[in-house]
């Protein structure tokens, strides 16, 4: 009998501690940032956001717990084959958030997996698609096009895909050494472009050098001439005018009175100095046939000017 009684107690006590359990665990807190998704008799019921929050026990239960921050899910390394078959690995990683915690739950089995999968098929179809060298130049290409493929699931799954960014393109080593021979002949290539341009420029530098140098003096040659030419130019010039100035000078003082007089005086003085020469060996002379006679002589004044211009040599 006091068994019976003891096992009753012990029972009741268990319910009793059952049922505080449950109570207890119909009060939830949820913390900023998280959705917890609640069930009543196995139907979705609601969704509780930040705070406090008191449930029916027995008939409510929280089911799923989502996490609403955005977090990184790392792709793992997957092998591909290029366009031109070349096998390399590639691996990325993932941005992503739940924007709906209902369809996160019931939508899929598991987004993140399903994210990671999704993510891995399409990049495999995208680096199909392109060669070798186009895999390392469209990286940004190939994230645009993974989150394209994973945006479309977006509503359904209820998540949003943030970005994805590829981590590594690794590809076999004799691919690698292949690429590393490429390089090294580009790079000789390059400098051996670098090295003829340059010498070309000092070939074109000097042969505008002598070009100028040569324009220059052919400049200055032109200009000296030109400047002899002007100042033989002008010398004749004054002497044409100072002759013209001389003969318009005569011409006025034989109008004057006495001026005829004095011309001819001042022409028999040449005259008498021509005379005085004559006995001199180095002259040679063509005289008139009476030396007497001074109008003879002036008849051949351009004689004697002849024999002037003798006697100056």
């Amino acid at each position: 009998m006091q068994s019976l009684e003891y096992f009753s107690q012990v029972v009741l006590g268990a319910f009793a501690i059952y049922l505080t359990f449950k109570f207890l665990q119909a009060i939830r807190l949820v913390p900023n940032q998280f959705a917890h998704i609640v069930e009543r008799l196995g139907n979705y019921h609601t969704t509780l956001g930040p705070g406090f929050h008191a449930l029916i026990p027995f008939l409510d239960k929280v089911v799923y717990k989502q996490d609403l921050r955005e977090e990184t899910i790392e792709v793992e390394p997957q092998e591909c084959f290029t366009k031109d078959n070349v096998q390399v690995e590639v691996d990325g990683v993932i941005y992503m958030s739940v924007m709906d915690p209902v369809n996160a739950s019931y939508g899929v089995t598991n987004y993140r997996y399903a994210a990671v999968q999704l993510a891995q098929t399409t990049t495999r179809s995208v680096i199909g698609q392109m060669d070798l060298d186009e895999t390392f130049e469209e990286r940004a290409k190939m994230s645009m096009e993974v989150v394209k493929v994973l945006s479309e699931m977006e509503q359904s799954w209820g998540i949003k895909v943030h970005r994805y960014e590829i981590k590594n393109i690794v590809t076999p080593r004799t691919v690698q050494k292949a690429m590393e021979r490429q390089m090294t002949a580009e790079r000789e290539r390059r400098a051996i472009i670098a090295r003829s341009e340059g010498i070309k420029g000092s070939r074109v530098n000097d042969a505008e050098g002598r070009r100028a140098e040569i324009i220059n003096i052919s400049e200055a040659e032109m200009q000296r001439r030109i400047n002899e030419a002007e100042g033989r130019a002008k010398a004749i010039e004054s002497i044409a005018e100072a002759t013209a100035t001389s003969i318009e000078e005569i011409a006025d003082a034989l109008t004057q009175t006495g001026g005829k007089e004095a011309m001819q005086l001042q022409l028999q003085e040449k005259y008498i100095g021509i005379l005085s020469g004559l006995g001199r060996n180095e002259n040679q002379i063509i005289l008139p046939k009476d030396l007497s006679s001074y109008d003879n002589l002036m008849e051949g004044l351009s004689i004697s000017e002849l024999t002037d211009s003798k006697s100056k040599k």
